[in-house]
């Protein structure tokens, strides 16, 4: 069942088959798990997220019309859960703050370079306005559409287009010393 396709696996869970599901979370748990991480402000909250995220997604998946798109459909909820827990969150801590997760061993060289990017990369998004932030989240690690992004934060698309729009010049300008 772990090599069936997504469209398969979404009708079939669709239909109640629970292994199916398991085999659809299975297979995008990890990126849905990396999304939750750089919406969320802690490694704790994004596990939360994902854990909502999949519950929704078991309660909804018969709603999903089209199987083959369950990827992006599962990132939309992601995404959804993310916002409703930043909105729930009465603290707003630094994004630089948290601590760096490592998925796998680089070399010292490689760990100092993308150390030293996320770590100016985090420093120039903690410094962006929270609109603008969630905005450049949901695009560039994401991979949502304008419209998309505009239906998880409630505002338009032309909202939407100059958040982007503002955070990308932004963040051109902080990351230039780290060139």
């Amino acid at each position: 069942m772990a090599d069936a396709p997504d469209a398969v696996l979404a009708e079939r869970a669709g239909d109640g088959d629970v292994a199916a599901f398991e085999a659809l979370a299975r297979r995008h748990a990890p990126l849905m798990r990396a999304y939750a991480r750089r919406l969320a402000r802690s490694l704790d909250e994004a596990d939360d997220v994902v854990q909502d995220a999949l519950i929704t997604a078991w309660k909804d998946i018969g709603t999903l019309n089209d199987g083959a798109a369950v990827k992006a459909w599962l990132m939309r909820i992601v995404a959804h859960r993310a916002v409703d827990a930043g909105r729930r969150r009465k603290t707003h801590e630094n994004v630089a703050d948290q601590p760096e997760p490592a998925d796998r061993k680089p070399t010292p060289e490689e760990a100092a370079v993308v150390g030293s990017a996320r770590r100016a990369l985090d420093k120039a998004l903690g410094r962006l306005p929270e609109e603008q932030r969630r905005c450049w989240v949901l695009k560039e690690f994401g991979g949502q559409s304008y419209e998309d992004i505009a239906e998880t934060l409630g505002i338009s698309v032309t909202s939407v287009r100059g958040r982007l729009a503002r955070a990308r010049t932004t963040l051109v300008k902080e990351m230039e010393d780290w060139r």
